[in-house]
């Protein structure tokens, strides 16, 4: 569950569901509570499934989402506007663990580093910017901490493929679901 809108498509299908009381939802993770003598877990996880959901609960697996969602609450959802803090610093403090580890275990459990994961986040938010065609290229950059235009746009073009003035231009590069950064 990596957007506002899987949060509220996950409050409605456990809302519907008889004897499930949704006691908190927030990005990747829900708690609940249910008569189990009227349904089962396994019916609960069934509903999941149907609608694209599903319980983890590898404790690896668990880890690794809890760091891509604690990343996309950084930088996408604006949590650190203008980069007030480090990234390291919020993921310890988000996650309560050293950011040595953090960054290691990514690593170990995922095709990528921490850090490119974040880059690709980062260039997701971009996109998601320039489309709204709202703010200038320098107000982008600054909001999302790079040190200059050229530096954003470097590793837009890295990333992408393309230059930002292409993408804006309406380069056939499509953006990438933030649930699918990692595949």
């Amino acid at each position: 569950m990596v957007s506002l809108r899987c949060i509220s498509d996950l409050e409605n299908i456990l809302s519907n569901l008889e004897s499930v009381k949704v006691l908190n939802i927030s990005l990747g993770k829900a708690e609940i509570f249910y008569d189990e003598e009227k349904i089962s877990a396994e019916e609960i996880s069934a509903e999941l499934s149907r609608n694209n959901f599903q319980i983890i609960s590898d404790r690896n697996i668990q880890l690794v989402e809890q760091i891509k969602n604690a990343c996309i609450e950084l930088i996408y959802f604006g949590n650190n506007t203008n980069s007030l803090i480090r990234n390291s610093e919020y993921l310890s403090e988000r996650l309560n663990l050293q950011y040595s580890y953090i960054s290691k275990f990514f690593s170990e459990n995922t095709n990528t580093t921490l850090e490119k994961f974040l880059i690709k986040v980062k260039i997701e938010k971009v996109k998601e910017l320039l489309s709204y065609n709202e703010m200038t290229l320098s107000e982008i950059a600054y909001m999302m901490g790079y040190s200059s235009v050229q530096y954003l746009s470097n590793q837009f073009r890295q990333i992408t493929g393309v230059s930002v003035t292409e993408y804006r231009h309406g380069a056939d590069i499509k953006r990438i679901p933030l649930e699918n950064l990692l595949l």
